[in-house]
């Protein structure tokens, strides 16, 4: 079977073209850079609150990583929750955890509000560990989140294992039945409805390329022009540009890569994944996975580090094939049909970020969990914007760090090492 070098899910939607279409405004309230989950979330919200919103896309709503995720709405952040409080303390910890749980139901509240068919679905998601010791932490997090947010999970043992996944290579596994699956490329586009409905102009190809400040707020140049705004929110993402340079040192851009199997029987789609659970590992270099609404296999991972190329789609494809097949060998005579790319936003402390910079507002750092984060956040951040408490949030209220001595200007050469040291992480914790 040939692989088709698209991104599946964008293969299930028809983004509308007339927004292509929308003139560039003259000026505006808030100026939203960004139309993923995030900016749309928040532009949105912004025009439903009343507020002249323009949204600045450089390619189509939704392009990058919105749609091109594996569709996971989960509970938690990138960091477990006792790594949180030992940075941070325990009252700030609460208030980000207590937001994570929340924002899969402000999710679920926008999907239904708007009428976003999208298969939303409470699946709940399973952690897996690739060694005992990923167990014995699994343990120590469950106790945590029952003791300190009364949010319960539950551990499955190895023995027990085969009841939620028909793999025997891990340790054991913790399901949290509150995180849900969708179709990422349907949610997006239907946000971007949403956010055009409530009043948003959605300007695509319209990429920015310089923002200075003007009295009473910036005037921003893109490719199709200049316009005035009197607040700007930046959400670009891993795809974050040197028009915004003290924004883009703050953020890596990681490559992340998926492959869609072709559908397998009823069968073996409940053999593999018997709850259809949103499925991921321990590793840094990690594996996730969970079945789509046709029964393909969507496997995603880390195979490269490097955003997308022609060249690191094929080889990751090649890497993850292998992978899956090490997971589930009853798969190994099943094709690729899919394989993609996209670039996600890490910080340098792995911490979603929302505050101001230098004037400008921001909503960066989602590090793979901004379907669900992605909109709350985006949501809050409009109001706060509006009611002049953006340095309220609690994702205000830890710094927002560039690389050690200053050494980034917002290429990634150090990608390599990264990728690397992570490899050297997994073995030997």
């Amino acid at each position: 079977m040939e692989i088709k070098e698209k991104v599946y899910w964008q293969t299930t939607i028809q983004m509308p073209a007339e927004y292509e279409l929308q003139e560039l405004p003259v000026k505006v309230d808030v100026a939203v850079i960004g139309a993923g989950i995030p900016g749309l979330a928040a532009a949105r919200q912004l025009a439903k609150r009343g507020a002249k919103v323009v949204v600045l896309e450089k390619n189509s709503p939704g392009w990058g990583a919105s749609s091109r995720n594996g569709g996971m709405a989960l509970t938690g952040i990138k960091l477990d929750a006792r790594t949180v409080e030992t940075r941070y303390g325990s009252d700030l910890t609460q208030q980000l955890y207590e937001d994570a749980v929340a924002s899969v139901k402000t999710l679920e509240q926008i999907i239904k509000q708007e009428g976003i068919e999208c298969g939303f679905q409470y699946t709940g998601h399973l952690l897996l560990a690739n060694k005992p010791a990923h167990y014995e932490a699994m343990q120590r997090e469950a106790e945590w989140l029952a003791q300190h947010f009364n949010h319960e999970t539950r551990l499955i043992a190895r023995d027990d294992l085969s009841s939620e996944i028909g793999s025997d290579v891990y340790y054991g596994g913790l399901v949290d039945k509150e995180s849900a699956g969708l179709n990422p490329a349907q949610y997006v586009s239907g946000l971007a409805g949403a956010a055009s409905k409530a009043g948003a102009v959605l300007c695509t190809r319209a990429q920015l390329e310089h923002i200075e400040t003007i009295p009473g707020g910036f005037r921003l140049k893109t490719e199709r022009g200049e316009l005035e705004s009197g607040q700007v929110l930046v959400a670009s993402g891993g795809y974050t540009s040197s028009a915004t340079p003290q924004l883009q040192r703050r953020i890596i851009p990681i490559g992340s890569y998926i492959i869609a199997t072709q559908p397998l029987t009823d069968e073996l789609a409940h053999q593999v994944s018997p709850h259809n659970r949103m499925i991921f590992d321990y590793r840094h270099y990690l594996n996730y996975f969970r079945l789509s609404a046709d029964n393909r296999l969507i496997f995603g991972g880390r195979a490269a580090f490097f955003p997308e190329t022609t060249r690191t789609i094929r080889e990751s494809a090649r890497i993850l094939q292998k992978e899956m097949v090490h997971i589930f060998p009853q798969l190994k005579d099943v094709g690729i049909e899919y394989a993609w790319g996209g670039t996600l936003d890490f910080s340098f402390d792995l911490m979603p970020h929302a505050g101001q910079l230098s004037g400008i507002t921001y909503a960066l750092g989602f590090a793979g969990h901004g379907v669900a984060l992605g909109t709350h956040i985006g949501i809050r951040l409009a109001d706060a914007l509006l009611d002049g408490k953006v340095n309220d949030l609690p994702y205000a209220k830890y710094d927002f760090p560039t690389a050690p001595l200053g050494l980034y200007n917002g290429k990634p050469w150090f990608l390599p090492m990264i990728g690397a040291w992570h490899r050297i992480l997994d073995w030997i914790q």
